[in-house]
């Protein structure tokens, strides 16, 4: 951790604007560079224009492929599109749009001109296709489908490109994979087969108002406001600002907008942990400056550009380590949600905290446990048999009351909105929930590293087998699991996990850098949690014959 985390950030931290969208229309990529390709990871196609990563050769080749991609599968509705602050969104915005227009697609875009969290889009989706008589999972006349332009919480340098099909949520890997190659076919032919003009005029749906109007049918905003908390809510610069007043203004609520402004240089931000601007409600640095003011508010939130994550600080222990919240969030939901299907289960990703196990043994609920990515969670929130999906990365999204899908992709405005409820309802905040968790169940040590790997090392480690693990034992306590697919589907986690009665640790290759990720856990405390990083990397490595 570099010793300016958690302090403002500096004119030298700051990006050119200008001159990071003057590179998204200059630069033209060469798909014969891995790095300059189209590549979809977990959320989308991801880059810098900077790097050439992210241009509007990128952008118009992939709608081109969007658009494709629904003339294959008999996609024929219209197509809900919105960005979120970041400098390089609205351009490649633009682009999108005039992609879309020549080839015929209707597509809909923020009636205010406005910014549009990816919540906001995938309930729109839902929404409508629901009004259809479906829930998008099998393809029928008139279904719509979305774009959403954001790089969540990365650093304003930064440009992303998702798409979410009928079901509302992220594209599974085989549309993803698909929309990528055609792309990359696209930008190889020099566009040739790319459409493109300048749309007449653009339908405009508002997202901001339904989203808002339906929230009633999701939280207990009565309670909130009967209860009469005083929330903080900081967009950290982000979409969800404007969503953020208007829920105060049509809910009733004593919520203040902490801090109101935008600005794609996020000027007011403090440092995360590597000294890079980066919009993360659930890393303390980055929540620095808003942590300042836990003591003024009884719930105070975060949310990163997009709004798809949530931070949730509260007066008497500050930032709550995402994994905590999500405990205390199932335990409470499953309580207090009796018309979700007796059978719904609740949904984690594999590294996320082995607490909610716990919770969920004791509320007698099956725990469906899926590789990382909130994509496989979507089946589950659509036909109402997992009431709660979350992500260890402080993603997560749940059903309304009556059990329908609300969201199939993450809403962190939710999530925040979430913890006002609990609050008001039981008296007690979030951090004291936990506490009591804690007390029941024990107290894990969770946190994550890095080891160096090479390319192909990576590569092995992706397609390892739980069988390739030969350790009987881990930090002293016999092994109980080998695992290289999720118990929950059977899919692939790309990588393994390792699992005793009192710990495990899962190891995955890096997308992005020349090192693997061990995520390790311990309800044995912070000494034993070192024990078994430690032998984690001696295992790994051993299984990759490092």
């Amino acid at each position: 951790m570099t010793d300016r985390a958690g302090s403002p950030a500096q004119e030298s931290d700051l990006i050119d604007v200008r001159e990071l969208v003057d590179a998204y229309y200059q630069r033209v990529p060469d798909v014969a560079d891995p790095a300059q390709k189209v590549a979809f990871g977990t959320s989308g196609h991801r880059g810098s224009s900077l790097d050439t990563a992210f241009n509007e050769t990128h952008i118009a080749a992939i709608t081109q492929a969007i658009v494709d991609y629904r003339t294959e599968q008999g996609i024929d509705g219209p197509l809900f599109i919105g960005s979120d602050t970041h400098g390089l969104s609205r351009p490649a915005e633009k682009t999108a749009l005039e992609v879309l227009a020549a080839n015929g697609v209707h597509a809909l875009a923020d009636a205010e001109d406005g910014w549009v969290p990816t919540p906001a889009l995938s309930r729109a989706i839902i929404r409508y296709n629901r009004a259809l008589g479906s829930n998008g999972t099998t393809i029928t006349p008139g279904l719509a489908d979305g774009i959403v332009i954001t790089p969540s919480h990365n650093p304003p340098r930064d440009g992303g490109f998702k798409y979410n099909p009928p079901h509302g949520g992220p594209a599974d890997s085989d549309a993803t994979g698909w929309i990528a190659g055609r792309a990359n076919e696209h930008i190889a032919n020099g566009l040739r087969d790319v459409k493109r003009t300048e749309p007449s005029s653009v339908d405009g749906y508002d997202f901001r108002g339904e989203y808002v109007a339906d929230l009633a049918n999701i939280i207990d905003l009565a309670a909130i406001r009967n209860a009469g908390l005083h929330i903080g809510a900081d967009p950290l610069g982000g979409a969800s600002v404007d969503y953020w007043a208007l829920i105060a203004e049509k809910h009733g609520l004593d919520l203040t907008v902490v801090n109101p402004v935008v600005d794609p240089t996020w000027r007011f931000m403090t440092l995360d942990w590597d000294g890079k601007i980066r919009m993360d409600p659930s890393s303390p640095s980055a929540m620095a400056s808003v942590l300042q003011h836990r003591a003024d508010y009884a719930v105070l939130t975060g949310n990163d550009a997009d709004a798809d994550r949530h931070g949730i600080v509260t007066p008497d222990a500050g930032l709550m380590n995402p994994n905590h919240y999500l405990a205390v969030a199932i335990q409470y939901l499953y309580a207090h949600r009796p018309d979700w299907r007796a059978d719904a289960a609740i949904g984690k990703t594999l590294v996320s905290s082995s607490m909610i196990d716990r919770v969920a043994a004791s509320l007698g609920r099956r725990l469906w446990e899926v590789p990382v990515g909130f994509k496989w969670f979507v089946p589950g929130l659509v036909d109402g048999s997992v009431g709660f999906g979350g992500e260890e990365s402080a993603g997560a999204s749940f059903l309304e009351f009556d059990g329908s899908a609300w969201t199939t992709d993450k809403d962190g405005i939710l999530l925040a909105l979430l913890a006002s409820e609990i609050t008001a309802v039981t008296g007690k905040s979030p951090s004291q929930l936990y506490a009591e968790l804690t007390d029941e169940f024990g107290a894990p040590a969770y946190a994550r590293v890095d080891a160096a790997a090479s390319k192909e090392q990576k590569a092995r480690l992706g397609k390892l087998s739980g069988a390739d693990i030969t350790a009987d034992t881990l930090a002293g306590d016999p092994i109980t699991a080998r695992l290289s697919e999720a118990p929950g589907n059977g899919a692939a986690i790309g990588g393994v996990k390792v699992q005793t009665e009192h710990a495990w640790f899962a190891a995955r290759p890096s997308g992005t850098e020349d090192v693997y990720k061990i995520y390790a856990e311990s309800f044995r405390g912070p000494e034993h949690l070192a024990e078994v990083q430690a032998e984690a990397k001696t295992i790994v490595d051993r299984a990759l014959g490092a």
